[in-house]
């Protein structure tokens, strides 16, 4: 007598089983797991066994999702213990199952697999991520601006990668500097802030750097390398924490050297 579909999702191409957090904080003492059955189908993402399970099967289950196509950076979850954009994630590709599905590491969960980012949204602004100018170069006579800084395909290219971030925070999930010293300024606001030091427009870098050569800026960082291992727009974190510790050390040698006011 032939299963019935379901019912053992495990082995059966049918369907794939999601063992998913569940957590209110306000009622339990801690999270647990909850099983749901979901179709496998090969177009479908770990995202799309979500939004299943909460618009056929248990409407109290919340998460993060906006886009769908990877570029809001809002649907990232742990996936099998790994983080991931759950949009970019496909069932198929963890068949026959079970997918373990959790908040991002590192952050205090809100409710079931929403987590609490309020502290890279605090420490964003400290590394400037925009263009910061010395100068008064496009204003006109009434203080307006009149033109625009031009910058080559080459003055771009210099920054490109860096400005790829979508702030979707597997990085900060994947970090184990972050995980052990909240302070650490993190992989994906260093990596911002190195993309407004190479853009030629910007005069911005030594306050920035005023920042990142603190202990919680970028000598935090024992380089890993994970950061850089889950980003899935392939901004390398990790690249940009290693020049910045370039810089930072350029920056030692000469203020040993010769005292700021004297460079």
């Amino acid at each position: 007598m032939p299963s019935n579909p379901g019912s053992n999702p495990g082995s059966n191409s049918g369907s794939i089983r999601l063992q998913v957090t569940r957590y209110r904080p306000e009622s339990d003492s801690e999270p647990r797991f909850q099983e749901y059955d979901v179709p496998l189908r090969k177009e479908w993402t770990v995202l799309d066994g979500l939004n299943h399970v909460k618009n056929e099967v248990d409407t109290t289950l919340s998460f993060r999702w906006s886009c769908r196509m990877g570029i809001c950076g809002s649907c990232g979850m742990n996936v099998n213990g790994d983080p991931k954009l759950t949009c970019a994630a496909f069932l198929d590709d963890y068949a026959p199952g079970p997918i373990r599905v959790e908040p991002l590491a590192n952050f205090p969960v809100v409710r079931d697999l929403v987590v609490d980012i309020n502290d890279f949204m605090e420490k964003l602004p400290r590394v400037k991520p925009w263009i910061i100018r010395d100068d008064d170069a496009l204003l006109d006579g009434d203080g307006e601006i009149d033109g625009e800084y031009l910058q080559t395909p080459e003055e771009l290219d210099a920054y490109k990668q860096f400005s790829m971030c979508i702030n979707c925070m597997l990085c900060y999930a994947a970090c184990p500097v972050y995980g052990l010293d909240p302070e650490f300024m993190g992989p994906a606001a260093i990596a911002l802030a190195e993309r407004y030091d190479l853009d030629s427009r910007d005069h911005g870098a030594r306050e920035r750097l005023d920042v990142l050569i603190e202990h919680e800026g970028v000598w935090g960082c024992t380089f890993v390398g994970e950061c850089t291992r889950v980003c899935p727009n392939h901004v390398d974190p990790a690249g940009a924490i290693q020049r910045y510790k370039v810089k930072a050390a350029k920056e030692n040698v000469m203020a040993f050297l010769l005292p700021r006011g004297a460079r």
